[in-house]
């Protein structure tokens, strides 16, 4: 193996020449072949490193130059299927195959919903319990959405569409000789396509529907969607191969190119769901293909070969090596953003504007468990972008003196960018609320709760353990959702100002609310031992004890003694569900950029132990329900954001979580790495993605040049150690003549 110095710049012809020279002095006067043998060696090697380029590229030649973007994963993805997929390594593929009738657009803040494949936004008509339209008054009974979507758009090439020369599907009644031959999708030698319709979208919604499906969003849709609970009662013993003959009482095709969607009441964030993955059409013959027996035996499914109208398909699936997507060579026409914020111009980020997507034509993504070959690849440019693991953090950033980052001189030196961003997510310490020690709405467990907020001190835990990335949370709300602020929104049970900075409170208030709790200096009065509290977790490895170990330093500051209960994940979902976890870590990433998908997670009528919710905490308080049933549904405006912060500090004083942190994401990106801005709800973002190939080749040539001189100083110090030896072998062949 050759030694890659990136940075070496020395020659290496006059070493080589010498070591050329005194290998012909030496050998060629030996008889024989051994002598020939090493000189031409010497040789080859002469010619190898004076033309050699780079050695330890992992990608063919022939892509040097091409349109080809470079990625990795670290686990396979389980779901392809829209209906079921709801994961982020999973949208990191579905996103780009499938094509729901609205996105995000690119560029736009607030994060702003616009077509995909519909024409326009949908025509949403209020209705009355007669089905008579309305103004917005508060008798809404019903909403519908009607949708019309672009003419043309068609499917990418699928042997589920291929048809034979009398026009009827070839490959939809496959016989046992047929599947026992096919080992891949790539073994049904023909494919075919078909216009995108209206009643694809509503297929796929009727797959929601089934319980066979198990999707993740049924339970949330039965509450909304008009008839999709009778529906799954319907067809539960029916094949999904039924669905298409079967109607749905509130989703209709109104016509090829229009469908209406009918929800009940109002409830505003449903656009939102309609630009996510589960919303994109399925062709009915995507299950009549897939489902045929012994297919699924060869992981020839729907979750392995993807079928959508979106700019990528998926080409290969090889989780044990790699993935690999193709420009759909079928893909609609859509073009590159032309509108942004101010600032976009002047970042470039208007260059492809009216350009035609996408720009990348192939999309590898090679399988990588360990960060560090992976981090290595990166900055030898093998892969065109990169997150930051703690063990690179230190190489790759620098903090400022005023609290800042920034990349440091080797980053810079290479031009490579930082994009950072605090991630739409929170996570938090969690109470059980039917607890009979820390949950309860009494002024004694509630100010045990507040202590023990303040004791926590998550800003450390940032620094410790995630390298400074996050930011310690105020509230529910992360930042850039609406409601959330900045300026105003401090957590004052748990935070105080002083000389105009926010800082967490001392330790003696959190001690001054445990004796006022009734557990002064920690012990509880009926054991007269120090108040034990358990905490529930599925950390069981030994990467994870200094976690746990600073949780329980956390609680020691109040005298508790915190017991950590590790299991695996089945079970502790089973005691989340029966209320069996006292203390527990929890967190939620938003579905959609709307306050009501965070609040929602407090909401009584979700708790989780009496109605299955996500309300893991199962905190129930009848003024927070009130305010939360008033502001769900209303559109954005002063009286919904002054609601939103009464919920705000409602949840601050009852404390049922511990406000943990919202996550701060760093990506670095080479510089041939254009249009980039992060976008936090969009999952599609592969589209618009452009490499300049040129200045990547150019670049990795530069980082890449193999340094031989390590090999070539142990060649010379083999010849010097061979010389006394060959001498002594040459005196002792004359002594023999002689």
């Amino acid at each position: 193996m050759f030694l890659l110095l990136l940075e070496f710049q020395v020659s290496m012809t006059y070493l080589l020449m010498s070591s050329l020279l005194l290998l012909q002095r030496i050998v060629l006067p030996m008889k024989g072949q051994t002598g020939k043998v090493l000189v031409l060696a010497a040789a080859s090697f002469s010619c190898i490193a004076s033309g050699s380029s780079q050695f330890n590229n992992p990608y063919p030649e022939n892509e040097t130059k091409q349109a080809i973007l470079y990625e990795s994963f670290s686990e396979r993805p389980k779901h392809f299927d829209p209906a079921v997929a709801y994961s982020a390594n999973e949208y990191a593929f579905i996103a780009q195959i499938y094509e729901p009738p609205f996105q995000y657009h690119y560029l736009k803040r607030p994060y702003q919903v616009v077509p995909l494949t519909a024409t326009r936004m949908p025509e949403i008509i209020y209705l009355n319990q007669q089905g008579e339209k309305l103004g917005q008054g508060s008798d809404i009974a019903f909403t519908d959405y009607v949708i019309e979507i672009q003419p043309g758009i068609r499917y990418q090439p699928h042997p589920a569409l291929a048809k034979n020369v009398h026009g009827d599907y070839q490959y939809h009644q496959l016989n046992p000789a047929q599947i026992d031959v096919a080992r891949s999708l790539a073994d049904f030698k023909n494919t075919g396509s078909r216009e995108l319709i209206a009643e694809d979208y509503v297929y796929q919604i009727k797959r929601l529907a089934h319980p066979k499906m198990q999707s993740p969003i049924a339970e949330i849709m039965k509450n909304y969607i008009v008839g999709f609970d009778e529906y799954a009662k319907q067809v539960k013993d029916k094949p999904k191969t039924a669905l298409r003959d079967l109607p749905i009482a509130g989703v209709t095709a109104l016509s090829p190119y229009q469908y209406r969607i009918r929800i009940k009441g109002k409830y505003p964030q449903f656009i939102y769901w309609l630009a996510m993955p589960f919303f994109s059409p399925m062709p009915w013959e995507a299950d009549v293909f897939y489902d045929q027996p012994g297919l699924a035996d060869k992981n020839i499914t729907l979750d392995w070969f993807p079928l959508g109208t979106g700019p990528y398909l998926m080409a290969e699936n090889n989780p044990n090596r790699r993935m690999v997507l193709l420009k759909n060579p079928l893909f609609h026409l859509e073009t590159y953003p032309t509108q942004g914020q101010a600032e976009d111009q002047q970042k470039g980020l208007l260059a492809d504007a009216g350009k035609k997507l996408p720009f990348i034509d192939k999309v590898v993504f090679m399988l990588e468990k360990e960060t560090i070959p992976y981090w290595t690849k990166f900055l030898q440019g093998y892969y065109d972008a990169s997150g930051i693991a703690s063990d690179s953090f230190d190489q790759a950033i620098q903090f400022t003196g005023s609290g800042g980052v920034a990349l440091t001189p080797s980053m810079l030196e290479k031009n490579i960018q930082l994009q950072t961003s605090v991630a739409v997510s929170s996570f938090y310490l969690g109470f059980n609320m039917l607890d009979a020690t820390v949950g309860g709405a009494t002024e004694q467990s509630r100010k045990l709760r507040q202590a023990i907020a303040i004791a926590v001190d998550y800003e450390e835990f940032i620094s410790i353990f995630m390298n400074g990335r996050g930011v310690a949370a105020q509230g529910v709300l992360p930042p850039g959702i609406y409601g959330y602020d900045d300026k105003t929104g401090i957590n004052s049970y748990v935070y105080e100002q002083l000389d105009g900075k926010v800082q967490r409170k001392k330790i003696t208030e959190a001690k001054q609310l445990m004796a006022e709790a009734g557990y002064g200096d920690g012990i509880d009065p009926k054991t007269k031992e120090a108040l034990i509290l358990y905490f529930d977790t599925t950390s069981t490895s030994i990467d994870d004890r200094p976690r746990m170990n600073w949780y329980r330093k956390q609680f020691e500051k109040l005298g508790i003694k915190l017991v950590v209960r590790a299991t695996d994940y089945n079970r502790f979902q089973e005691k989340i569900r029966t209320g069996n976890a006292q203390l527990f870590v929890w967190g939620w990433n938003a579905d959609y950029p709307d306050p009501e998908n965070f609040f929602f997670l407090l909401y009584g009528a979700n708790s989780k132990v009496q109605f299955g919710g996500e309300n893991a905490a199962n905190y129930q308080n009848p003024e927070f329900d009130r305010l939360f049933e008033q502001m769900r549904n209303m559109d954005n405006s002063e009286q919904r954001y002054q609601i939103i912060q009464q919920l705000q500090d409602i949840v601050r004083r009852d404390s049922p979580w511990v406000f943990g942190f919202h996550p701060k994401n760093f990506s670095l990106f080479h510089s041939w790495y254009k249009n980039l801005k992060p976008n936090l709800m969009a999952n599609n973002q592969l589209k618009y993605t452009r490499i300049d190939t040129a200045e990547r080749a150019e670049k990795r040539q530069e980082w890449n040049k193999p340094v031989f001189w390590p090999l070539l100083l142990g060649i010379l110090v083999f010849v010097v150690l061979l010389i006394p030896v060959l001498t002594a072998y040459r005196r002792r062949i004359k002594e023999a003549k002689l």
